[in-house]
């Protein structure tokens, strides 16, 4: 990812941060077919290793599975906005498009152990049930179980080099970065409002 020294974010415990907030991400992998990228939910385990690992599974009919062994790129996106040269009051600017984002690479691995695929499960589950009113809970025990397995294959990334862009304006003068994020306060889309409050965040 190309990170000019302004933009770039190097906090590994802000990245794991935002990885964890933004885990649906773009898992890709390379093969002897090329490239292949898969949409899925990414889990992180922050205390493996210096950078971590990401954990994760598929379904066992997805070929993406196949290509393990080979380096592996996972995108994860955040909020994103276009910004107009009108909001700058100045002649000579030009429209942009702040956002942030985080490219983990690493090593893509199978998981062939039915306990371990087990595990990530459980995890997954615990993750994304936590915020539910009502959480669904996941009977490991049950007879169904060990048949479901057959049809899903796990997989972890051992975090190798994290890249983190926070593109927010921050090679304009102040003076412009604050009308900007003045702008997009004032929009209704989500994404508009969430990169003015990480622009003021980046102006304290």
């Amino acid at each position: 990812m190309f990170v000019p020294a302004s933009f770039a974010e190097t906090d590994t415990a802000k990245l794991h941060e935002f990885m964890r907030r933004y885990s649906f991400a773009v898992l890709t992998t390379h093969g002897a077919d090329g490239l292949t990228a898969n949409h899925l939910p990414l889990l992180l385990d922050a205390e493996a290793g210096p950078r971590g690992r990401l954990f994760g599974h598929m379904a066992r009919a997805n070929p993406q599975w196949r290509q393990a062994g080979g380096e592996a790129l996972a995108v994860f996106s955040g909020p994103h906005t276009y910004v107009s040269p009108t909001w700058y009051e100045e002649e000579g600017t030009v429209p942009t498009w702040n956002y942030v984002a985080v490219h983990a690479y690493g090593r893509f691995q199978i998981v062939e152990d039915d306990d371990e695929l087990l595990e990530i499960l459980r995890r997954s589950v615990a993750t994304y049930e936590s915020t539910m009113p009502a959480p669904w809970s996941f009977d490991d025990s049950a007879a169904s179980v060990r048949g479901q397995l057959k049809a899903i294959v796990g997989f972890h990334v051992e975090i190798t080099r994290l890249e983190g862009k926070w593109k927010l304006n921050q090679n304009h003068p102040e003076r412009r970065r604050r009308r900007v994020a003045e702008e997009l306060e004032s929009r209704d889309d989500a994404d508009s409002v969430a990169i003015a409050e990480l622009m003021r965040q980046s102006l304290e």
